[in-house]
């Protein structure tokens, strides 16, 4: 009877012991103020409105009066390196407005996007909305990652990511630049790919549903930008349209049909494999480019894969964005930072600067 009296007292005088600690270990403190967090919206960038707001309508993106508009860009590198090398400037900005483009894509890694920390880079990214909103351009932002978002696995450690991750980016990118009508579209996920089976599988159904939810993040908080959604096989392949479009409206889809994609004939499979969808949806080729043949003069003449992709996709209404204004990164639009042109660079600035090739009447 005593020892069991003296169990029951020592448990009695030690919960209020465990308690007092479990306080200690949990408390309230100046650094961690639970109770004083708050969820405010940006201040809103004074540039935000400047430019016209961009929508869908039907299958073409178009201005505030409805019309049609058919974008011609370029990509940049990575802002997060531009700036560590010491070109992240508004010159860059200028000299792609120079070439003739009214739209700069923007590839975030998630590797960059870790290291800096979303406030730095939202820093980076407000330069960028300020100075294309004062060339008069437009912006995608593109999570730009290559594999399987599903298995985790992906081609290199720069893009690493996992489905929670590209959540929290889109949530915080969606609350930053809500009504910036800059920042025209978000590009859910640069290039989903199994890589023939070594990063595992997915299916079409899989990945419409990871794109639905992100996009059901990014509306809460913006609901006038324009998401974009990737093809599969590495962003090219969008024929799953055919029976299972997203249950979304007002987005876009994306591929990226660079020369090396499918065999020749090149038009017969680009319309197999995306074209059809621009029929019903706005489609944007947010890459496309071609390497020269090393230590060979390019030639560019009317069979070239250049003037018949450029050509191909403005007959049909789908935007086009050129890879990549960088002399690093390949295939490269830049030989060096004195803004020389490669030969590609030197085709799409032309390509920029012409009439675009006149629509043709639809296949049905």
């Amino acid at each position: 009877m005593r020892k069991l009296l003296f169990i029951s007292l020592s448990l009695f005088l030690a919960v209020p012991l465990f308690a007092r600690e479990k306080e200690e270990k949990y408390a309230i403190t100046d650094e961690v103020a639970w109770f004083e967090i708050t969820y405010r919206k940006p201040a809103e960038a004074p540039e935000s409105k400047d430019l016209p707001l961009i929508s869908v309508k039907e299958n073409r993106f178009v201005d505030p009066e409805g019309n049609p508009v058919l974008f011609r860009g370029a990509n940049i590198a990575d802002p997060d390196q531009l700036e560590f090398d010491g070109h992240w400037n508004r010159e860059l900005f200028a000299f792609i407005k120079d070439m003739g483009a009214d739209l700069v894509r923007i590839p975030v890694h998630p590797a960059a996007w870790r290291r800096r920390g979303a406030d730095d880079y939202l820093h980076l990214l407000d330069q960028a909305a300020a100075w294309a909103t004062g060339l008069e351009m437009y912006l995608i932002i593109d999570w730009h990652s290559i594999g399987n978002l599903k298995t985790g696995l992906f081609q290199h450690p720069m893009y690493d990511t996992s489905i929670p991750e590209t959540s929290r980016f889109w949530h915080t990118i969606a609350r930053h630049f809500q009504g910036h009508n800059t920042v025209a579209f978000y590009e859910i996920y640069n290039e989903p790919a199994m890589y023939r089976g070594q990063l595992g599988k997915f299916t079409w159904s899989e990945w419409k549903e990871i794109n639905e939810e992100m996009i059901t993040i990014i509306r809460y908080f913006d609901k006038e930008v324009i998401p974009l959604v990737a093809g599969l096989d590495w962003a090219y392949d969008l024929s799953f349209l055919r029976y299972d479009p997203l249950d979304v409206a007002g987005i876009g889809y994306v591929t990226h049909p660079y020369p090396n994609k499918r065999p020749e004939p090149w038009e017969t499979r680009w319309e197999e494999n995306f074209a059809f969808a621009a029929m019903k949806w706005p489609v944007i080729a947010t890459e496309i480019g071609f390497w020269s043949p090393e230590g060979e003069d390019e030639v560019i003449d009317d069979d070239h894969y250049g003037n018949r992709i450029t050509r191909f996709l403005e007959e049909r209404g789908i935007s086009w964005v050129a890879w990549v204004l960088d002399p690093l990164w390949h295939p490269n639009m830049l030989e060096d930072w004195d803004f020389n042109l490669s030969p590609q660079g030197e085709f799409f600035k032309e390509a920029m600067q012409r009439d675009p090739a006149p629509p043709i009447p639809w296949k049905q």
